[in-house]
């Protein structure tokens, strides 16, 4: 915990791998896959646009049981956080994210100009296997202005400030994520 703390300190991002037991990254991949007809096309602020953002979402609910462990998780990772930095996070939202073969999403910030109330974002990959030469890589700006290819293997785990510059290159291969973001309001007054 002390490593992800010093690193999100000094770099504005933290990545960890091997996050959970291969029994229960299993166990949230098959509630992902057996749901994934139920995904829709992901949007911006003023609605769809494939040529900023081309995955497909499902906002994590109560109907999936395994991802909202990890949601859990995340909520009490971010007591340390508001011990360690004061941030007032309150709560997570969260989504899965599947990018097919030739998805990507453009350059962005989850909260750009301290626009809404997310603070630090994550993405876990919850995919099989993941080769290099797949790409998909989450390309993020660190807080001192140097880019970080960050390759989705499976079962790590990226935490980032949520005003970092950040985009997801072109996969060549289906994967799967599950994106969240710690918030500093209160859940009833989140838009989904």
């Amino acid at each position: 915990m002390d490593k992800i703390l010093d690193q999100l300190s000094e770099h504005g991002f933290a990545v960890v791998d091997n996050a959970y037991p291969k029994a229960f990254i299993d166990a949230v991949r098959q509630e992902c896959l057996q749901n994934l007809q139920r995904f829709r096309d992901a949007g911006i602020q003023n609605g769809v646009m494939q040529d900023i953002r081309s995955d497909q979402i499902l906002w994590l609910d109560d109907s999936l049981p395994m991802a909202q462990k990890h949601i859990a998780v995340l909520n009490t990772f971010s007591e340390q956080l508001n011990q360690a930095f004061y941030l007032g996070i309150k709560h997570a939202e969260a989504h899965f994210a599947c990018y097919e073969t030739g998805k990507f999403y453009t350059a962005h910030r989850d909260n750009p100009h301290k626009a809404n109330h997310r603070v630090i974002s994550s993405v876990w990959y919850v995919h099989d296997t993941w080769q290099a030469d797949w790409h998909g890589e989450l390309h993020l700006q660190d807080k001192h202005d140097h880019w970080h290819f960050i390759t989705p293997e499976s079962n790590r785990l990226a935490f980032f400030q949520s005003d970092l510059l950040h985009e997801v290159c072109k996969t060549e291969q289906q994967r799967l994520s599950i994106t969240a973001w710690l918030r500093d309001d209160l859940p009833e007054t989140v838009n989904l």
